[in-house]
């Protein structure tokens, strides 16, 4: 069944995402979001998650770039989580995509001078993450230097010679770290030159980002409607939740829309509910674990 990701060009983390997909060889169809809300032939899959990517699979949907990773993995192909480092990537992956990203969108965007961006991505982004121009331009001498500090850990890395973070393969560690990396440069922002991290970087930059295809999303949600979702699992009534007990998920976020549905599966790694959409029928929707939000509706 085919994979589609739902995504925009700019986005940090649907690069990475694609970049996964093509380290795995994995074919995959594309289908352009918008930028912020509302995204409406995405909600249907959803049920509101506000961030980006989110990757189809069928009726199963990925909601937060943790989760696509798990099932890109789960493709044939080499793996993202190479020895020796493993799965220890996950571990990087969690700064990398959390404390160091924002310090890097910081880095990155708080000295852009009023109007650069399009106040209505400023409101956008405020009311989903907090995220203030005002304190972003007053914080960023230090935001700066927490991302150089970031990167000279990175630096530290590559020092020994190694190709990749992990060793000798591409993975989700070089892809994510990598992510912010980019997302500075895209904004002008330079580090002291480096021979081995920018050996580094212009590997992981090679990757391919292009899919197979492009798609309408009139057509993702028409592959949601001929599929069922293959998903399974099981509760463990341990934690106090039980199996078909209606719930919500939402991410951390201040502003995240909570997500309704009944619960198909909960284990340390990740959450699944089953919902419907008369535009879809039933599908199910798959979360990490870790930094969602699960509350009985």
């Amino acid at each position: 069944m085919a994979i589609i990701l739902h995504h925009y060009e700019t986005s940090p983390f649907s690069q990475m995402v694609r970049r996964a997909l093509a380290v795995k060889g994995v074919a995959w169809q594309s289908v352009i979001i918008p930028n912020m809300a509302p995204k409406p032939e995405l909600t249907p899959l959803t049920g509101g998650y506000r961030k980006t990517p989110v990757l189809q699979v069928g009726a199963d949907i990925y909601c937060d770039s943790a989760a696509a990773i798990g099932r890109i993995e789960a493709e044939a192909g080499p793996t993202l989580f190479p020895q020796p480092l493993g799965q220890l990537a996950r571990v990087i992956g969690g700064w990398a995509g959390g404390s160091f990203f924002m310090a890097t969108v910081g880095a990155a965007m708080g000295a852009l001078p009023e109007g650069a961006i399009p106040q209505a991505f400023w409101d956008d982004r405020k009311a989903l993450f907090g995220l203030d121009r005002a304190r972003l331009a007053a914080m960023n001498p230090h935001l700066r230097a927490q991302f150089a500090a970031g990167m000279a850990w990175i630096d530290a890395t590559l020092s020994d010679g190694r190709d990749w973070l992990g060793g000798g393969a591409p993975g989700y560690a070089d892809l994510i770290v990598h992510m912010d990396l980019a997302f500075t440069q895209r904004f002008g922002i330079a580090l002291d030159p480096n021979a081995q991290r920018e050996a580094w970087a212009a590997r992981v930059s090679a990757i391919s980002e292009a899919p197979a295809a492009t798609i309408s999303g009139a057509d993702a949600l028409a592959a949601a409607r001929d599929a069922t979702p293959v998903a399974t699992g099981s509760v463990d009534p341990a934690s106090g939740f039980s199996a078909g007990q209606p719930v919500t998920v939402r991410t951390e976020d201040p502003g995240a829309n909570p997500v309704a549905g009944t619960l198909l599966h909960l284990s340390t790694a990740a959450i699944v509910i089953h919902r419907d959409d008369p535009a879809v029928g039933t599908v199910a929707v798959h979360f990490p674990r870790m930094g969602q939000i699960l509350r009985a509706a």
